[in-house]
């Protein structure tokens, strides 16, 4: 027997949630794991959650600690 099938999303009321494959906000949650971002403190939160993951995404992006193994930086230097 497959373990996790079948089985609904746990989560706690309370807790909002940004379902990427419907582009909605949810309470709970109510969609998979692997759709959704979150959990947020707020609906006004998760309503912003694709914008807060792009500036995430940029500051790592842009953080040296993540640049290990690119010499191209050390050789310009």
């Amino acid at each position: 027997m497959a373990l996790g099938f079948g089985r609904k999303p746990t989560g706690k009321p309370g807790e909002w949630f940004y379902c990427i494959k419907h582009a909605k906000v949810e309470e709970g949650p109510e969609c998979p794991a692997k759709d959704r971002l979150g959990p947020y403190a707020s609906r006004e939160e998760a309503s912003h959650a694709l914008e807060i993951a792009q500036e995430r995404n940029r500051e790592w992006r842009n953080d040296p600690r993540w640049r290990d193994g690119d010499s191209s930086q050390d050789a310009e230097g």
